[in-house]
């Protein structure tokens, strides 16, 4: 993940420190009390895990991929890779390097088929979407601003070319991007782009919060999304609709939670997921690069994981005068595997549901994807004799973990650990098979990341056929 400033404004290191925080609009309207619920470790006996065989294929690269980024008090996290699917079957996959983002192109089955597009001057991977003739990817750019900060943009290429590019934010909207930690969907006619903003003058000057922002084919802004909605946003989940608001979620750690935002940029009265303590880095690491993902069901149904301490109680902080703030104490000192269940896009779940529950091991990069009709592929890594403090923890790595739920939560295999590490989003074929990108080195927790990330000139695409 990309670095985050040490305060409300100053300049870019790592990822924000929290202090207390000022409330941004006093008297805004309460949220009533939903205190997040922790349930039972998910029933039913396993069938077993042979069928969940990945295999992998080699791709070199034209340059240093840096594949791990410090985050919160310079934990270390993967560095995002996109893996996008375009309608005729073929992929591309962006990642970082020194000279821009590379996006290569890669055949159905992820193998190389053509040289890397280098998006000159892009600093960070905040989605991607691949089309027959090319692709578009949110990135940041630079930009004029107060805060000497970069800006938001979707830069779209095709046939190799740079056919538009669109900046999100501006000296007009009093918004940069020093990070993006975002999402870019298309549904056949528009784009969402869901990413961080910090406030550049105007009523949030200094402060951090969201934006969403729809785009046309051709590059111009649309009407809907709004320009600030969750205040801090720690993690962005967005899924693309025919019709209406695209479906989205944010972990904010003002209110102490994760959220549904769909339509209404998460006010006061979104509908709560799962409180969480959410400060300093404590929700478990940021949608949808370290923990997450919204996967759709055929019925309209959404399903979203992600690394949970869940709520022993949860009650509005009495010092914040907005009324807005809350408190959360948490049930457990490591985060453990949680999966939500959610009816529509508008609405929150019927609960939030424990699938691990292990208080010594800390659970990270936590993924979620649809397998075969039915069921849900959830991925996560594992952390043995973790230590936790000021919203990190660091432990043994011992695995990268696969199981198979269906669409209330039970398992439906048993846990297998294997090679394949997830770094970033999964994209699903039209025969149901997922595939990713990862960097094929061996993760280490033990210590926090100081100093320049290693770097390889490989990456592993991944396959898992239902």
């Amino acid at each position: 993940m990309t670095s985050r400033t040490t305060s409300d404004t100053g300049t870019t290191r790592h990822r924000r420190v929290r202090g207390a925080r000022k409330p941004l609009i006093a008297g805004l309207a309460a949220t009533a009390a939903l205190v997040g619920a922790w349930y039972a470790t998910a029933g039913a006996a396993p069938a077993p895990a042979g069928g969940l065989t990945v295999s992998t294929t080699a791709v070199s690269l034209t340059a240093k991929f840096p594949y791990l980024s410090a985050g919160y008090n310079n934990t270390r996290e993967w560095t995002r890779t996109t893996t996008a699917v375009a309608p005729n079957g073929t992929l591309r996959v962006a990642w970082p390097a020194s000279d821009g983002i590379h996006v290569t192109p890669l055949t159905a089955a992820g193998k190389r088929s053509g040289a890397d597009t280098v998006v000159k001057g892009a600093k960070e991977v905040g989605g991607l979407v691949a089309h027959n003739d090319g692709f578009a990817l949110l990135t940041r750019v630079s930009d004029t601003n107060k805060w000497k900060e970069t800006a938001a943009a979707i830069v779209r290429y095709t046939g190799g070319k740079q056919t538009w590019r669109t900046k999100l934010t501006g000296t007009s909207s009093h918004d940069t991007a020093p990070l993006l930690d975002g999402q870019l969907t298309w549904n056949g006619s528009k784009y969402g782009a869901y990413f961080v903003v910090h406030g550049a003058g105007g009523f949030a000057d200094g402060h951090y919060g969201d934006k969403l922002s729809y785009v046309s084919a051709k590059g111009a802004g649309l009407s809907g999304g709004w320009s600030w909605g969750c205040s801090h946003n720690e993690g962005i989940a967005l899924h693309p609709e025919k019709t209406g608001a695209f479906t989205s979620l944010c972990f904010d750690d003002w209110r102490s939670g994760l959220f549904v935002s769909t339509g209404i940029g998460a006010p006061d009265n979104a509908p709560v997921v799962q409180r969480e303590q959410c400060w300093a880095g404590y929700c478990g690491g940021t949608f949808p690069g370290r923990t997450g993902d919204l996967v759709k069901s055929a019925s309209g149904r959404y399903a979203t994981a992600f690394a949970s301490r869940g709520a022993a109680s949860a009650k509005k902080n009495p010092d914040d005068s907005s009324g807005r703030g809350w408190t959360v104490k948490p049930q457990t000192g490591t985060h453990q595997v949680a999966v939500a269940f959610l009816k529509n896009r508008n609405s929150g779940p019927g609960k939030a549901i424990r699938l691990s529950n292990t208080p010594g091991t800390e659970h990270v990069n936590v993924h979620l994807a649809p397998y075969g009709k039915d069921r849900l592929l959830l991925s996560w890594e594992s952390l043995k004799n973790a230590k936790c403090a000021n919203g990190t923890c660091t432990g043994t790595f011992t695995g990268t973990h696969l199981r198979l739920i269906d669409w209330s939560g039970k398992f439906q295999s048993a846990d297998k650990v294997v090679n394949a590490r997830v770094g970033g989003d999964i994209a699903v074929l039209k025969d149901g098979t997922l595939t990713w990108a990862y960097a094929p080195v061996t993760p280490s927790y033990g210590t926090p990341l100081t100093g320049a990330s290693p770097t390889t000139t490989t990456l592993r695409i991944a396959r898992l056929t239902p």
